[in-house]
């Protein structure tokens, strides 16, 4: 069994060296005489070039690293340090079993890698078993990063905690909000996912929506184009490693989905040549994110070590090396891994040197699980004191974490194009803690469709063909039929709506066909059209309700609404010319008269003997005064004498009294009488309506309309005795008819209809429940909050206002609804006319009283005027 498990691991192992041969095995001198090694496990797959480029620099390094080391002489009980190294697919199984089989042929003392997180998971608790340290130059699972799971582990490279903190300050910088992950179903994926997820919550950015990658099948775990295309979010962040990165975009370019509309951020470098060239225009403006080397954000490295490794890389491998410019930033996390263990492996060996027994030893069996470093705890505590400067930076590890603690770099690069040719362009960088910084070179950012503006998170309507759904209501959309010089008659459209819906393309960019929707269906049917299919949108004047938003979404406003009243323009009223004396009943009327004759009397009694003013006169002069007395008293005027007796004193305050009562009642019933005289209506505004003052029948009300809702909701109690009204046409033609007596309708239309079209018709009192018209969409539609912000651009520089006075502002019909405060002259001419009565009488009055006078000088009168006419005239020279 022992021997097949041996047999089976070699045999694996010469596979995986086979599989690139030609370029992977190289002139490095055999460490075979070495007594102790480093095992190198690098991730390679031939089909990719980026993968294999980057394992074949990280190879490079790590051996330069141990060739380095053996030119410094650092020996390991008198003994220069070997190599051994393994090649992995990506397969955690074959990954366990090559390291399994290096470990039962030879003395390694540490492992440099894996590259993989995936494999790590494994590797890391098996060496932990044998008593060997783990450094990884590429694993960035946040997992590995808690040390009492992982004690014998550490890394170079940044884990994805960091990168997910250096993701929330690139979209602060950028405003973004939300976005969108794509991961692949490994350690890596789902735990930078995760990573990315968490500290996005907990910064106020959304992660709409999380999409696996299935690494075994090769595919999205559902469909791609239907997750992007629904999405709320159009930054979307890819986390994946190269080969399966190249995969992803390719369908989604197939798909249409990179570029202009989606902004990608992906976490692995790719080869442009593995994408269609016709796809080039797609790829601009998406972004890199990648952890890089101290010297990349002129940050501290040791130049030197640096410059000694590429010579021996040069030296002994120079068809691969590929300058120093171009070198993959991890291969230099694993120079600095192999770089740790040797100087800790070094520092291990000279606190033994005044010891005669070996500083290494080991437990040998030819079963991996059974091999066993015994010098593994004290090496751990040195590897935790690892201080200097690397390659990548400075180079820190700390017993409370697995992580790098500091030297953590990344930058953001960006795909611009150049003489025909994609790149990747150094755009921003990001050192430690510190925010987003533009580089010492700097590159402005081209982001998708070419554009130098920063895109925003959500979805955008720019560029996006929308079937707009119109409903024929004039003049929100007016249906003329215009014919050509060719003699060809074509339909337009014109109104409100189709201004606006022309409006709103120019402000966003979206392409707009218009769809006329027939009017043979309620406002409830024709919203449902945008979730069958019918069309995108509907720009009509449909009025936000809560009973529609629990069917459908609604834009902001773009038309304010309510409702009004309408009814019939009622001939003029005949003239009153006794209104005046309405505000008291004639048996009140009666009362007053007959009151004022008795306190006269009653005046006259108590007064005669003692008034100065009334002695002298006859009884019938006596009896008028007094009731002339009483008259002035009650209509508040007063008269020429006053009360002489107690009685009489007594007697006045009583008119007074009365006065007061009388004289302020009449006014105000007079008023009220003016007031309602000058309403031609039948009712004066909706309070009749609630009062009952029109019968319910009498009333119409247009079914499936937000009128309707009102009426029932309001009114009548979810009664339906009004009378229902199929169209707005049918709503005129039953009150011209004389069906209905009142009628409610949008503000909009019904002063449209009455100032315009129906000059008979009219409209009465206040509006009432006001709304608004809104653009109806699919609920949590994705354009929503692009729709949104081009209205609310739209209504902040007027031209919404401006599109109302346009169609609404046009009278050709006299203002009925123009009312004004004053009195006019037939409710008052009876008034008038009874003054000139009054005169009249006094003047027959006054005649009569000089009626002696008037009989003697009319003789006189006539006899002079003869004498005049006879008499001869003279002149005078």
């Amino acid at each position: 069994m022992l021997f097949f498990w041996n047999f089976r691991c070699l045999l694996l192992y010469i596979i995986l060296v086979e599989l690139n041969i030609d370029n992977v095995i190289s002139i490095w001198p055999s460490s075979n005489s070495s007594d102790v090694y480093l095992l190198g496990i690098f991730y390679y797959t031939p089909n990719v070039s980026n993968s294999g480029e980057s394992a074949i620099h990280a190879r490079a390094m790590f051996k330069s690293a141990i060739m380095l080391s053996n030119q410094y002489n650092i020996t390991v009980d008198g003994k220069l340090i070997g190599w051994r190294e393994e090649l992995t697919s990506g397969n955690v199984i074959d990954a366990l079993s090559g390291t399994c089989l290096s470990v039962s042929q030879s003395n390694i003392i540490g492992i440099v890698g894996p590259a993989l997180s995936r494999e790590t998971l494994l590797i890391s608790p098996l060496c932990e078993k044998l008593g060997l340290p783990v450094i990884s130059y590429s694993a960035t699972d946040p997992d590995l990063s808690d040390i009492t799971t992982y004690p014998n582990f550490y890394r170079t490279v940044p884990s994805d905690n960091t990168a997910a903190s250096a993701l929330v300050k690139l979209f602060y910088r950028f405003n973004w909000t939300s976005c969108l992950i794509i991961y692949q179903n490994d350690a890596f994926g789902s735990g930078g996912a995760r990573a990315i997820n968490d500290v996005f919550n907990a910064s106020g950015i959304r992660v709409v929506q999380m999409i696996v990658y299935d690494i075994a099948k090769t595919s999205i775990r559902g469909n791609l184009k239907t997750y992007l295309k629904n999405s709320l979010t159009r930054i979307v962040i890819l986390w994946a490693e190269s080969i399966y990165t190249s995969l992803i975009l390719k369908d989604a370019l197939d798909s249409n989905l990179v570029g202009p509309h989606f902004t990608w951020i992906i976490s692995s470098m790719i080869s442009f040549n593995y994408f269609d060239k016709k796809y080039d225009q797609n790829l601009i403006g998406m972004l890199l994110i990648e952890s890089v080397v101290g010297s990349v954000v002129n940050a501290p490295y040791n130049i030197e070590l640096l410059n000694a490794a590429y010579n021996i890389w040069q030296k002994y491998d120079n068809e691969t090396y590929p300058g120093s410019t171009n070198v993959d930033y991890y291969a230099l996390f694993a120079f600095d891994a192999t770089w740790a263990l040797i100087k800790s492996l070094e520092e291990l060996c000279s606190s033994k040197i005044n010891n005669s027994s070996s500083c290494l030893s080991f437990d040998q069996t030819s079963f991996c699980f059974d091999f066993h470093f015994n010098q593994y705890d004290l090496l751990l505590s040195i590897l935790a004191r690892t201080n200097f400067l690397g390659v990548s930076g400075s180079m820190r590890f700390s017993k409370n974490t697995t992580d790098r603690i500091n030297g953590s770099y990344y930058s953001l690069k960006n795909v611009q194009s150049s003489a025909n040719d994609l790149n990747f362009v150094f755009v921003l960088e990001y050192a430690g803690s510190e925010n987003w910084r533009i580089p010492v070179t700097e590159s402005i950012i081209k982001w998708p469709g070419n554009s130098l503006t920063p895109p925003a998170d959500g979805a955008i309507l720019r560029g996006v063909n929308l079937r707009v759904g119109i409903i024929p209501i004039t003049p929100f959309t007016i249906v003329q039929n215009v014919t050509a010089s060719n003699g060809q008659i074509t339909i337009q459209y014109i109104g409100y709506m189709p201004d606006l819906t022309q409006l709103l393309t120019n402000q966003i960019g979206f392409n707009a066909t218009l769809i006329l929707i027939p009017l043979n269906q309620t406002y409830l049917q024709i919203i449902q059209l945008v979730n069958e299919g019918f069309c995108d949108i509907i720009v009509g004047d449909v009025t936000v309700t809560a009973l529609r938003r629990q069917l459908v979404g609604f834009s902001n406003p773009i038309f304010d609404n309510s409702l009004r009243l309408i009814v019939r323009k009622t001939s003029d009223r005949s003239i009153d010319l006794l209104a005046f004396i309405k505000p008291f009943s004639r048996k009140l009327w009666m009362l007053a008269l007959f009151t004022c004759i008795y306190a006269g009397i009653l005046m006259c009694l108590v007064e005669r003997a003692d008034n100065e003013d009334l002695q002298n006169r006859p009884i019938i002069s006596q009896l008028i005064l007094s009731i002339w007395y009483c008259f002035g008293n009650i209509v508040g005027y007063g008269v020429e004498f006053n009360a002489r007796t107690a009685a009489g004193r007594f007697l006045t305050a009583g008119l007074y009294i009365l006065s007061l009562i009388l004289v302020a009642s009449y006014t105000a019933n007079l008023a009220s009488d003016l007031t309602i005289a000058k309403s031609q209506f039948v009712i004066s505004g909706i309070d009749d309506i609630k009062n009952g003052k029109i019968q319910m029948n009498r009333i119409g009300i247009r079914v499936g309309t937000a009128s309707e809702e009102y009426f029932k909701t309001e009114i009548s109690g979810e009664s339906k005795d009004y009378y229902p009204l199929r169209s707005r046409q049918q709503l005129y033609d039953s009150l011209l008819a004389g069906i209905i007596d009142v009628a409610l309708s949008d503000s909009g239309i019904a002063e449209y209809a009455t100032s315009s079209i129906y000059c008979n018709l009219t409209l009465v009192g206040n509006d009432f429940d006001r709304g608004a018209f809104g653009i109806v969409t699919r609920k949590q539609w994705i354009y929503a909050q692009d729709l949104d912000v081009g209205i609310l651009s739209l209504k902040e520089s007027g031209k919404l206002d401006n599109l109302r006075q346009k169609w609404f502002q046009a009278q050709h019909c006299s203002d009925s609804t123009i009312t004004t405060t004053a009195i006019e002259i037939e409710a008052t001419g009876g008034l008038f006319i009874t003054f000139a009565i009054t005169t009249l009488i006094s003047l027959l009055l006054f005649l009569w009283a000089k009626r002696y006078n008037i009989k003697n000088y009319l003789p006189q009168f006539i006899r002079k005027n003869e004498s005049s006419t006879t008499r001869p005239h003279s002149f005078t020279n």
